[in-house]
């Protein structure tokens, strides 16, 4: 099988640190590739892949400063097409600008739908609901306008965030420092507590870390180390007692829920979008639903056994369960198309 694979170029893929796109669609594309499936990686001229690596934008736009992120995305969109012919399956991991092509092609094409910015690129989705396969990464994420073939959570390479049975003293935050995330939450809660808090991510909302993130900041109770990646990130990730995951708004997946659980650390969060299909409560984590919650049920972690979190991790989440259900979805398409 043929597989012509479009990733997002706001980042490498896979990413050097942030960039979560990416790192699904390298995922999945080397899993595809170690089952035999011919991949053609479209991606940014500095991506790394086993599979063919096919790239018109040489640096992600958000790696480069001076880049027009609207100039080098038409023209990694439309090489995709221009090579549509030479593949059984096309699948878009770079949102709804690609489903204006999908007509012009006979190529069937899978849309992997990450999330939705807003409401207003709902009617693009819509418009292409007889063309497109759809892919929800949690069910919470699912908009009643469109049409559905599957709901296939994210997955991940196992081996990459190894157990760690003991974890460490202190609470972790871990995301983008912005209102979304809840990174003021997590600190309020950590203060609560007594417990001292680390906190990894990219800054994506300046004024907000400086009014809500940076008067807290003293490198003992609270600490930001920046973003992570790679052994680093595992490592962060399962050095913590607890990930906080105060999220305000309803996330449609969250990798480093996942990759907590991987490395046995349990996770708080907001019973809120895809959480609650994450998390299974009272058994890797808890789900609150305010502050004060959040507060009383770090009081009951050690409650949470680290090994249950990891089994949960493994039987859920594994980059070759992901794999394996995508390329079911493409051999049901193209038996129908025969």
């Amino acid at each position: 099988m043929r597989v012509g694979m479009l990733g997002s170029i706001s980042w490498r893929t896979p990413p050097r640190g942030y960039g979560p796109w990416e790192l699904v669609t390298s995922l999945l594309t080397e899993a595809l590739v170690a089952r035999g499936l011919d991949v053609t990686l479209f991606a940014t001229a500095d991506s790394i892949t086993s599979g063919k690596l096919q790239a018109v934008v040489p640096r992600g736009y958000s790696e480069e400063p001076s880049a027009d992120a609207k100039v080098l995305e038409i023209q990694h969109i439309a090489n995709f097409f221009e090579h549509a012919g030479a593949f059984d399956i096309l699948h878009n991991q770079a949102d709804f600008v690609p489903l204006a092509f999908s007509r012009l092609v006979s190529t069937p094409m899978v849309t992997t739908i990450h999330g939705f910015s807003s409401e207003r690129i709902v009617p693009v989705y819509a418009r292409y609901n007889d063309r497109g396969t759809y892919v929800s990464i949690s069910d919470a994420d699912r908009h009643p306008a469109l049409r559905y073939a599957r709901t296939i959570h994210h997955g991940i390479r196992l081996e990459d965030f190894p157990f760690n049975s003991a974890g460490g003293e202190d609470l972790l935050f871990f995301g983008r420092i912005h209102p979304d995330k809840g990174a003021a939450e997590a600190i309020a809660a950590a203060r609560a507590t007594g417990h001292s808090l680390t906190m990894a991510g990219i800054v994506q909302d300046q004024a907000y870390h400086d009014r809500q993130v940076l008067p807290f900041l003293d490198g003992e109770s609270v600490r930001h180390i920046g973003m992570v990646g790679g052994a680093a990130r595992a490592a962060t990730l399962g050095n913590a007692r607890a990930l906080l995951h105060l999220i305000n708004f309803d996330e449609p997946f969250g990798l480093s829920v996942v990759e907590a659980l991987a490395c046995g650390t349990p996770v708080i969060a907001f019973r809120r979008g895809s959480m609650p299909e994450l998390i299974e409560d009272g058994v890797t984590g808890f789900l609150v639903n305010n502050l004060d919650q959040a507060i009383a049920a770090i009081g009951q972690i050690d409650r949470i056994d680290r090994r249950a979190c990891r089994a949960a991790a493994v039987k859920r989440f594994s980059v070759d369960r992901m794999a394996d259900e995508y390329i079911a979805l493409y051999e049901e398409i193209l038996t129908s198309r025969r």
